[in-house]
């Protein structure tokens, strides 16, 4: 197939109108095979406006008289309105938006096009692979080795290559335990706590079923871990699903670990909404920060009715328990809901941010992105980010990254140019060759001009866990991410550069002033 047959018309005299904080914008509107551009008549500006269409979320459209108008509500939060001459051109760009926008190979998608200056590809992917960091775990102990029983993805096409897995189970186990895990995602290292030696997993329900199924090799798998933690240590399973629910969840095949197969393992429950409620929260956070006419009790109402903040606080609290549980405890957690994916990476990841400093630097957090997070769903990811900025705002000297990375983070996961957030698995990417025909989101963001952006100028390397706030205080709606197209108060770019500015007059002034032995005369 080619772009060409799904272009209706390939350019129209328009208007561009980007929010109230911005004047509108007049051209000569064109349409590609990926992106829809705005070139500005020789009077204004010469530069050109640009939107990847995969970044479209909606279209509607609308015609009267002889000119019609289209509004595109866009996946960063967006909503631009074109005005564009002629009813017939307005109706053949909206299809071609509409056809272009929602093609679903991703070999088509513009990651596979895109070839910048200064960047060869395959550059980068070096980076964070995740068997770096399973190999750096092996290395620190010997309870632990790294696994290729997945090298054909045959146990679990959601997983990589190689994984870690406790060094006495042998591979022929995990496949027995994979087969008795939703989608083989048999439980797996997610994070090494190294101060008390205990271990965070992950993985997906176990498939008990109504006869209450067994797995001696799951069972094994997991009593291993515990027999290399330190001696005496136990187990909690958090299950991001309520009890009523798992219980349903094994009148279909689904269920729990039975306590008395798993003994040093205790269960618990702490739901964390996901789906189509979690969609609808968003959605409705979304619809209210848009509404530029509302009252303050309407907006305040709003703001409370769609539980954004609830499911913020709900999954900051769940990764605290996780934390706790490893850090003052002792005890090692295996965390999983129904398929062990969207809420569980939630937890996991953030459990990790809490406890580990190396996850809050730069390379750190670039690396447990690309480790736990190959597989997501919207709105789950910005979730995280979202609880992620709650961590900055409280702890404002111990993320070596700031707003700018999680907002960078935002926008690629949902439309980029690049390829790290392709695919729902790494056997996916493997087939469509993600890694030797696309660039990295890490070789364009680790760019020296960019990191100013992204990198928090009053970042002080903090070797303790910290813990959050999570009382109804604490929690912020963050502005900078749902507001910034509507009432954006300073250019958050024009703020950080300040920052970085102050930070950087203050190291040339203690530079030049003399130290204490300088100063000293000599003998």
């Amino acid at each position: 197939m080619e772009f060409s047959e799904l272009i209706r018309t390939g350019q129209a005299q328009a208007e561009l109108l980007r929010g109230p904080e911005m004047p509108p914008l007049r051209g000569t509107l064109c349409v590609t095979g990926h992106h829809l551009l705005l070139s500005p008549g020789p009077q204004a500006t010469p530069d050109l406006w640009l939107l990847l269409l995969r970044s479209v979320d909606s279209i509607e459209k609308r015609v009267a008289g002889d000119a019609g108008t289209i509004t595109l509500r866009c996946k960063d939060l967006r909503v631009l309105q074109l005005d564009i001459e002629g009813v017939e051109a307005t109706l053949d760009i909206a299809r071609s938006i509409e056809a272009l926008s929602s093609l679903e190979s991703v070999i088509t998608s513009f990651p596979f096009f895109y070839r910048p200056k200064g960047l060869r590809l395959g550059e980068s992917w070096h980076f964070h692979p995740p068997e770096r960091y399973y190999k750096r775990v092996a290395r620190e102990t010997r309870a632990w080795r790294l696994s290729e029983a997945n090298e054909d993805f045959s146990l679990c096409p959601s997983y990589p290559r190689a994984v870690i897995v406790p060094r006495t189970v042998d591979d022929d186990a995990l496949a027995r335990s994979a087969r008795f895990r939703q989608g083989g995602r048999f439980p797996v290292l997610s994070y090494y706590h190294a101060p008390s030696g205990t271990v965070l997993l992950r993985s997906s329900q176990p498939l008990t079923g109504p006869q209450k199924r067994r797995c001696a090799e799951d069972e094994e798998l997991l009593q291993a871990v515990l027999a290399g933690a330190r001696p005496g240590a136990r187990g909690f399973i958090v299950d991001t699903r309520s009890a009523q629910a798992a219980k349903q969840a094994r009148m279909t095949g689904g269920g729990t670990e039975a306590k008395s197969a798993y003994p040093g393992w205790k269960r618990l429950h702490r739901p964390l909404e996901r789906g189509r409620p979690l969609q609808e929260s968003f959605v409705h956070l979304v619809e209210a920060c848009g509404d530029l006419e509302q009252s303050m009790d309407r907006w305040l109402s709003r703001l409370d009715g769609c539980h954004w903040l609830s499911h913020v606080k709900a999954a900051l609290s769940t990764a605290c328990l996780a934390a706790q549980g490893m850090e003052w405890e002792g005890a090692c957690i295996l965390v999983h809901g129904a398929e062990g994916t969207d809420s569980t990476l939630l937890v996991t990841s953030l459990a990790q941010l809490i406890l580990d400093p190396l996850s809050r630097t730069m390379a750190g957090f670039q690396e447990l992105i690309e480790r736990e997070w190959i597989q997501h769903e919207a709105p789950i990811f910005l979730l995280f980010l979202d609880c992620v900025w709650q961590l900055g705002r409280q702890f404002p000297l111990s993320l070596e990254f700031g707003e700018g990375m999680l907002l960078a983070l935002f926008d690629h996961s949902y439309a980029s140019p690049f390829g790290t957030f392709l695919c729902n698995s790494e056997k996916e990417r493997c087939l469509c060759e993600v890694r030797t025909r696309t660039h990295s989101l890490w070789s364009g963001l680790n760019q020296p001009k960019e990191q100013r952006k992204l990198r928090n100028p009053l970042y002080a390397p903090n070797p303790l866990a910290i813990w959050p706030s999570v009382e109804p205080q604490s929690l912020r709606l963050w502005q900078g991410l749902f507001l910034r197209w509507t009432h954006p108060p300073e250019p958050s770019e024009v703020a950080w550069e300040k920052v970085w500015q102050i930070a950087t007059d203050q190291e040339k002034t203690e530079g030049s002033q003399p130290t204490d032995s300088a100063s000293e005369p000599q003998p």
